[in-house]
C-alpha cells in the first residue's frame, strides 16, 4: 500500500466488480463466470487487494460463478483464513443462492455461513463494524478541511489517543482537502476507531481514484510549487491508505497509528 496503493480494480474485468460502503468498512467483492485456475489466481490476488484496504468485512458474492465441481472450495476456505488472520481481524460473509450445490459443498467444509443475498450478508457483517463511528457532513468550501481537522482532534481527545492527534489531523486535513479541490461535491467524513488505530474515511461524489503526483521541478527564480503534496502527507503520517469506488462515488481512507518514534516514509 506504500509507495503504490493496490486500489486499482480493473472496471473493465468481466469476472470481477469490487466496491466500498461509504466508510470503506465493508467492501463486496463480486465474481463472475466458469472457475479455473487462471479465475483462482485473480481471485486470491483480489482478495488480498481488498485486505490491504484494512476493512471490516468483505461480502463475497458467488452468485455468478459457475462451478459444478465445487473446485473453488479452497480458495474461500483460504480467504476465511485470511481474513480472520488480518491485523485488524475482517470479516467474511459469502453469498450464494439457497440450494446451489457450491453452497452445500462449503457448508460440508466448515465454510462460513451462506447467505442468499449480499443484503444479508452485509448484515451479518454488522457485528465486525467499529463500534465507535464519529460522522460529519460537510460541503466543499474552504472551512471543511479545518472542520475536519477540529473534529478529527476531538475524537483524539474523548477516546485518549493523544499520540494520533498531530498526524491524523493532517491527514484528515489532506484528504478533505483534496475532496474540496478535485471533486467539489458534498463530503462524507467518517471517524472510527479500530483497535489502538484510527481509521479516517473522505467520501466524494466524484468517481475518479486519486493518485500521488510527480512534484513539479524547482525553477530558478521562482518560488517552490507547493502543490501535488498532498496525497505525499497523507502517505508519511499513516500507516496505510488506499481509495476504492463506492456507489455514485469514491471513498479514500486511511489508517494512522502510534509509530512510536519510528521516521515518517517521507
Amino acid at each position: 500500500m506504500r509507495e503504490k496503493p493496490p486500489y486499482l480494480f480493473d472496471p473493465g474485468d468481466e469476472h470481477f466488480r469490487v466496491t466500498a460502503d461509504a466508510d470503506g468498512a465493508v467492501i463486496d467483492m463480486t465474481v463472475r463466470g466458469t472457475w479455473q485456475p487462471a479465475l483462482h489466481s485473480a481471485a486470491s490476488r483480489t482478495l488480498r487487494m481488498c485486505l490491504a484496504e484494512s476493512p471490516a468485512g468483505i461480502v463475497v458474492d458467488l452468485t455468478a460463478i459457475e462451478d459444478p465441481a465445487a473446485a473453488s472450495v479452497p480458495t474461500w476456505l483460504g480467504a476465511a483464513r485470511a481474513t480472520a488472520a488480518a491485523t485488524p481481524a475482517a470479516g467474511l460473509a459469502l453469498c450464494l443462492p439457497p440450494g446451489a450445490s457450491l453452497a452445500a459443498h462449503l457448508d460440508r467444509a466448515g465454510a462460513p455461513a451462506i447467505h442468499a443475498t449480499a443484503a444479508e450478508a452485509r448484515a451479518a457483517l454488522a457485528e465486525h463494524r467499529a463500534h465507535e463511528v464519529i460522522r460529519m457532513s460537510l460541503p466543499p468550501a474552504s472551512l471543511s478541511p479545518s472542520r475536519a481537522r477540529d473534529l478529527v482532534g476531538r475524537v483524539c481527545q474523548d477516546w485518549k489517543l493523544p499520540a494520533l492527534l498531530h498526524p491524523a489531523r493532517a491527514v484528515i486535513s489532506e484528504l478533505v482537502t483534496n475532496a474540496v479541490e478535485h471533486a467539489r461535491t458534498q463530503i462524507d467524513v467518517a471517524v472510527s476507531r479500530r483497535g489502538a488505530a484510527l481509521h479516517l474515511a473522505v467520501r466524494d461524489r466524484d468517481p475518479m481514484l486519486p493518485r500521488i503526483l510527480d512534484l513539479p521541478p524547482v525553477r530558478t527564480g521562482h518560488p517552490l510549487d507547493e502543490r501535488g503534496r498532498g496525497l505525499r502527507v497523507v502517505h508519511a503520517d499513516s500507516t496505510a491508505w488506499g481509495a476504492m469506488p463506492t456507489a455514485g462515488g469514491k471513498v479514500v481512507w486511511a489508517t494512522v497509528r502510534d509509530r512510536a518514534g519510528r521516521p515518517r516514509p517521507w
